[in-house]
């Protein structure tokens, strides 16, 4: 998708569709051969519905949209964009021009609205059909322009640079999630990372087996070692800030397929198990995101790469480890994988010495529970950083609720055996495992995402969702200089 900006009458565009109020429709067609039929159709008009018009002219269709207020809620707002762009998505028009500036949101500039209505653009226009023989033909618009007066125009290019960014970013992170399991393996994802090598200010390494296993990452390799597919750990680095700078970290789980191991999991929906590397694709996107829009930011991203399956080499109920730090773990539930890929990469992070390590991965069906599809849990070791992935969450609706950490939950991880153990019993399985991970990030700056919810849909619309990406990179960009 192109995104750009138009300036002029809207009347006068040359375009396949043009997306406004019924306010601004009225008033571009008074004077024409459509306007009893303009009026009539936006007389019932209300936020959240939407009319399309076909016109002979050079305004091939006029998309209607919201009700008769020039001021809108941001409930509203979010409604009605959300309702442009899935049926804009359905319009076999090559380009489109929407008229955003007729509207005013409270407390919410023209970057704001821009960056909402393109982030709902993005997501009704996605289609991953790589693997159908015969795809459906889908005709949608390719190019579309936002209508702004010239004193807007710097501030909607901005949002449009960080829009065409956050799109991409989306992209990559969907078609990951969205990729089989016999495609999508750590190999696989390990070759995806590479290409972010070819990228401007951006370098890559990836570990190996052999590699992580003589650093003595044994919580990782406990995880890998059951599966025919090799793991890896995959950092990438982008240097768009100053010299010297403290990177920001964010790590993502990339269980590219979780059977649960010896602990095996129930068939039913095992199938959704192949989004359990939901987490590395948001932090690969996110990158992308940030890489695109050219960040002046130094950014690290870490992925955890493994397969967690049953094997005479896999791990046992009963096994006891050594993680990266030198903790011990014993292992009471081999499908509690995650967070034993995650401790490693966190204590590897902590030695390229981050400011701050901001972790994602779908690590609990007791998240599902707790919070539902509609935000993702947060847990942080600094209220700070806990109230700037809000705030970021608010802004973009990729929204978060902050969990509780406290020590009370931590003895539940109690073992006689080790110095933890990997799970910590059926009551707060989502708190146990971030506390899990706390221990770990210690007192470098740290916050968890527990995105099991809300990384990916089921049933009929099941796919992944990209999130989250959107709270990602906005937080990336409420940090720039």
């Amino acid at each position: 998708m192109k995104y750009s900006t138009k300036v002029g009458n809207a009347g006068e565009f040359k375009t396949g569709c043009l997306i406004v109020t019924p306010a601004r429709a009225r008033t571009i067609f008074r004077s024409t051969k459509h306007r009893d039929y303009i009026e009539r159709v936006t007389e019932n008009s209300a936020h959240g519905k939407t009319v399309v018009l076909a016109l002979p002219d050079k305004i091939e269709h006029v998309l209607v949209v919201g009700a008769d207020e020039k001021t809108q809620s941001e409930r509203n707002f979010r409604k009605n964009v959300e309702a442009a762009a899935k049926a804009l998505a359905q319009i076999p028009v090559p380009d489109a021009v929407w008229h955003l500036n007729d509207i005013d949101v409270a407390n919410h500039d023209v970057y704001w609205k821009t960056r909402n209505a393109l982030s709902a653009l993005s997501s009704a226009l996605y289609r991953f059909d790589e693997h159908k023989s015969k795809p459906e033909k889908v005709s949608h618009p390719r190019r579309v322009s936002i209508h702004v007066d010239r004193r807007a125009r710097t501030n909607t290019l901005r949002a449009i640079r960080h829009a065409q960014a956050l799109d991409a970013g989306l992209e990559l992170a969907k078609n990951l999630g969205n990729q089989p399991p016999n495609i999508c393996n750590p190999v696989y994802l390990a070759r995806e990372g590479r290409k972010f090598g070819r990228l401007p200010k951006t370098s890559v390494r990836v570990l190996d087996e052999k590699q992580m296993q003589t650093m003595g990452m044994g919580a990782f390799m406990s995880v890998t070692r059951g599966s025919e597919n090799p793991g890896k750990m995959i950092i990438v680095r982008y240097n768009g800030g100053r010299r010297g700078d403290a990177p920001i970290a964010f790590i993502g789980k990339g269980i590219t397929f979780d059977s649960g191991g010896i602990s095996l999991k129930s068939g039913a929906g095992m199938d959704e198990m192949k989004f359990d590397m939901a987490g590395a694709a948001s932090v690969l996107g996110a990158m992308r995101a940030a890489i695109d829009a050219q960040l002046p930011l130094n950014i690290m991203c870490i992925v955890a790469a493994a397969e967690n399956m049953p094997s005479g080499k896999a791990s046992r109920p009963g096994d006891i480890v050594t993680t990266y730090s030198g903790k011990t773990v014993e292992i009471l539930n081999t499908d509690a994988e995650g967070r034993l890929v995650l401790c490693d990469a966190i204590s590897y992070a902590k030695t390229l010495k981050p400011a701050v390590i901001i972790d994602v991965a779908t690590l609990t069906g007791a998240c599902v529970v707790a919070l539902g599809s509609h935000a993702s849990a947060l847990y942080s070791n600094d209220d700070a950083l806990t109230h700037s992935l809000e705030v970021a969450g608010q802004y973009i609706q990729d929204r978060v609720w902050p969990m509780p950490l406290w020590d009370e939950y931590q003895q539940q991880l109690s073992s006689p055996f080790a110095d933890m153990s990997n799970i910590g019993g059926r009551e707060a399985g989502s708190i146990t495992a971030a506390c899990f991970l706390s221990r770990f990030a210690e007192s470098v700056k740290w916050a968890h995402l527990d995105i099991a919810g809300t990384a990916y849909r089921s049933g009929t619309r099941k796919g992944s969702t990209g999130r989250p990406v959107p709270l990602l990179f906005q937080y990336l960009i409420n940090q720039l200089p």
